[in-house]
This record gives C-alpha cells, structure tokens and sequence, in this order.
C-alpha cells in the first residue's frame, strides 16, 4: 500500500477527475466512514510504528506503514481509557499487552472522512490495483471540524506487482501527485493541536562535550519537568499507574542532577529545591507503593499453593482500599498551590539560570563532559566501596543506601554519560548496573513488602474470609522471606562483574 497526496490546491473531485483522465478505471462507490485513533500517554504505538482504531464497529491493530491488520475485535468504541488487560482474551489483546502492558489507550483524534473507492484496470481491462480517494476532516469535541489534505491511497493486486509499480510512478511523473509526508492519524493530531508521540517518559537531550555544565543541566532538567508536569493530570484522574511511576522517576531524575551536579547552581537557591523535590517525592512514595502491590498480586498468589490462592482475596481488597486513600492524597498533594508554586519557580529558576552570576557556581561554566565524567568516575567509585563491604551479615540498610547510589549512577549515565560518551562504554556499563539493581531491588522490595504484610494483618483478620487469608498471608511471607535471601545470595556475583578489574580500567580510561 502507498499513500499520496494530489497537487496542491486539488480537491478530492479533481483528484479523482484527475486520475481518471490519466488511469484506466472501473466502476466507483462513494461511502463516509469515522474513524477514533487510540495510543498511549507517551506513545508506544507510534513508537512501534501501530495504530490502533476504531472503524465500522471493529477496533484493530494497524500497521502504519503497510495498513496491514495485526489484530481486530468486533466492538463498541471504548467509553474511556482503555487497558490492554480489559479486552476479551485474544490476538488483539495479546498484541496491545505486549507493546503497551499497563498503560491505558487513550482516544487521540476522530477522523471523519468521505472516501471514493475504484479499481484500476489493466491492459485485459482486469483489476491490477485498488484505489481509494479520501477527504478526511477531524472533528473535534466542540463538533468544530478542521478540513485535512486529500489522500489517494493504492493497494496492489497479487499477481499485478509490475503494474502497481508502473501506476506509483506515473502518479508522481505525470499526474503531478507525491507521496504522503506522514501518516494520515499524525497529520490529524498535528491539525487538533497536539504532537504525534504524546509525551515519552524517556528523555533523550543532545549535549556537547564542551558546552557549559549549567547550559546542559537545564536542557536536562527542562525535559524532566515537562515529563513532570505532563504527568499530573494522568496521576490525579488516576488513568493507569504509570503517570505516578513516571512522574516520580522524573523527580528523582531531577534530583539527581541537583546532587550531582550541584555546583552548576547558586546554593541558597538549590538547597530550598532540593528540600521542596524531596517533600514531593515522599508524598508520593506510599501510592506507587501500594500500585505496585495490587499490579503484582497475581505474582503473590503464585507463590502460595494453589488451594491458598483464592484465599488472599481479603488481602487485595485491603490493599484496593488502601491504594484508593493514598492516591486522594497525591490528588491533593498534586493539585496543591505548594506543588503548582515549587514547579512554576523551577522553571523561571531553570530559565535564568545561565545567566546568573558564577562566584558561587564553581562548575558553572566548566565543560559538561568534564563534570559529568568526574561525578560518574567518583559515584561509581563510591558504589565499588560500599558494594566491597558487604557480606551475608550485612543489614538490609546497606544494601539499600547501595541501591540508592546505584539510581544516581544510573541517572548520570543515561542522562549525561549517553550523550556525552562512547556507547560501547556505556551501554554495557548500564547493563552490568541493571543486573546489579535487580537483586538490590528484589531485597529491598521483599523486605518492605514483608513489613507491609504483617502491618494489615489485624485489617485483614476483620474481614469475611480473614483467618484463612491472614493464614496465606503467613505463607506469603515465608516465601518472600525466602527472595530476600536468595537476592543477598545472588549480590555477591551480580556486583563482581560490576566491580570486576576490566570494568574499573574502563571507567578510568573513559572517564578520567
């Protein structure tokens, strides 16, 4: 399939006029269709080049460059967001969970469209190609509507391929036509005010080795507040879990830098930010806990015999209702005038602070390759130090203030060293970080969620149901108990390669 555009000025009438003075053509049929494309927040569909729409009662997955169907269901349009996890079992489900997981699809554009359809004939005057000839316009929920480009679109017959080249080439050399500059769902988002992508979680910034080390900050810490403002409305209305999740990881992000690189700005200033974005983090801690708790119960279950399963029961609706408190709190936290005030006065901080005074800026003006490399050879130097004191009687704290330095590392790696740095450096040094976290995640988060457990056993124990989940419960710990341990034995590897001689040479050749 190929898309074009007809000459500028061309109205769907005269394109069709057009193409049939130039093209043999059967007969036509005119229809209206409309058209809702769905991604999510931050775009992974577009990203997969997908699309997902409904169209005639059907939603369907899309390939965007070739229209080719991955997956369909017949169904009413979705009412609101929708989660992969919601859908019937099936293809399409399958298809959305794997790109998508827990985030919800939200409606991006409503495309109504008027589209001729034609066949093209061949010499034997059989059908080589098809041909649709559309004008879509969006409608918008004010039922304002804004006129886009028409579109031919061809599909070529099998058999026919020879023929369907020939019709490509002779639209553009003499009918005067050129192919799609974009695809017709980004063309309607652009034309509705927005940017096809939606907001991605992931910041990647272009930096320069040379350029000064605040001028880089605030291209960094920019893009993390947009991340963090984009965020808040998906938090408070409490889409899918991973406005929060993205919303705090763009915090800490942010407070990273402000650590690490914290000679780039005035101290006065930087220490009541870093108090306000630690206040922010912290209220927000105890909903992306209990998020996490209700989005894994299904893991929890697996780890109690079958015949206990269904007894946790009581256990998730405690935690549901648990979860529904702390997340009206964040709503308030987040829709506070100390939140809407800590994130305005950051950004008219981030504004001028380029061009505010260096006395007490000593790195301020030193290039950003220069500092980032020193604070990534001096944390991970750090980590090397901590990790090495470490043994199987260490107490859970140390494991944790390691994962904690491990995140800054990481941080400085993905947001400076990844565009300042070789990638076969630091790509492979992100990877030994991960494996690392991973066991220091894993023990950290089965201590904590062993707490919690025996922290609702007496809610739990009040409910219908409550002896026998309390019972499960019991058994859950056990076996978290038993994660713990296997992640304090599996430390000792995972940080060798991390901590290995050939890794250290490497982060002072590279970083030095």
């Amino acid at each position: 399939m190929t898309e074009f555009l007809p000459p500028d000025e061309m109205t769907l009438d005269g394109a069709g006029d057009a193409l049939r003075s130039g093209v043999a053509t059967g007969a036509e049929e005119t229809r209206e269709t409309d058209r809702t494309f769905y991604d999510t927040f931050d775009g992974l569909l577009h990203a997969e080049r997908l699309e997902l729409v409904h169209e005639s009662g059907r939603l369907a997955l899309v390939e965007t460059d070739s229209s080719r169907e991955r997956a369909g269901l017949v169904t009413s349009p979705p009412t609101g967001p929708l989660l992969a996890v919601e859908l019937p079992a099936g293809p399409l489900r399958e298809e959305l969970e794997a790109v998508c997981g827990v985030r919800a699809l939200l409606p991006l554009v409503h495309v109504h469209s008027r589209v001729r359809t034609l066949r093209v004939l061949g010499d034997e005057q059989k059908t080589v190609a098809r041909m649709s000839l559309e004008e879509p316009k969006v409608i918008s929920d004010s039922s304002s509507e804004t006129l886009l480009r028409p579109r031919v679109r061809i599909v070529a017959v099998r058999g026919y391929e020879a023929e369907f080249d020939r019709l490509r080439r002779r639209l553009v050399s003499e009918l005067g036509f050129k192919p799609a500059d974009q695809p017709l769902v980004d063309e309607a988002v652009r034309a509705a005010g927005e940017l096809p992508g939606g907001t991605p979680s992931k910041i990647k910034v272009s930096l320069a080795y040379n350029q000064r080390a605040d001028e880089a900050a605030v291209h960094v810490l920019r893009r993390l507040l947009d991340v963090i403002e984009a965020s808040i409305d998906g938090t408070v209305a409490d889409i899918d879990t991973e406005f929060l999740h993205d919303f705090r990881v763009s915090i800490r992000r942010s407070r990273a830098v402000q650590r690490e690189l914290k000679k780039v700005f005035p101290s006065a200033a930087l220490e009541r930010f870093r108090e306000e974005f630690r206040w922010l983090q912290r209220a927000t801690g105890d909903a992306r806990d209990l998020d996490v708790y209700v989005l894994e119960f299904e893991d929890y279950r697996a780890m109690v015999p079958d015949a206990m399963a269904s007894e946790l029961d009581p256990l998730l609706t405690v935690l549901r209702d648990h979860r529904a408190a702390a997340h009206r709190e964040v709503g308030r936290v987040l829709r506070s005038y100390r939140t809407s005030r800590l994130l305005a006065d950051w950004r008219s901080f981030l504004d001028r602070l380029v061009s505010l005074p260096a006395d007490d800026r000593p790195d301020a003006t030193r290039p950003i390759g220069e500092v980032a490399g020193q604070r990534i050879r001096k944390v991970y130097g750090r980590m090397i130090k901590m990790g090495g004191a470490i043994d199987e009687s260490s107490e859970p704290e140390v494991y944790h203030e390691l994962r904690k330095k491990g995140k800054e590392l990481r941080y400085l790696l993905e947001l400076f060293g990844a565009a300042l740095y070789p990638d076969d450096v630091v790509k492979p040094m992100v990877k030994a970080l991960k494996a690392l976290q991973d066991v220091l995640g894993q023990h950290q988060d089965r201590e904590v969620q062993v707490a919690t457990l025996r922290s609702l056993r007496d809610e739990v124990a009040r409910l219908p149901g409550g002896a026998a989940a309390v019972m499960a419960m019991g058994v859950l710990v056990e076996r978290l108990g038993e994660d713990e341990r296997a992640a304090r034995q599996a430390f000792a590897e995972r940080f060798e390669a991390f901590a290995s001689n050939s890794q250290r040479k490497l982060v002072k050749d590279t970083f030095g």
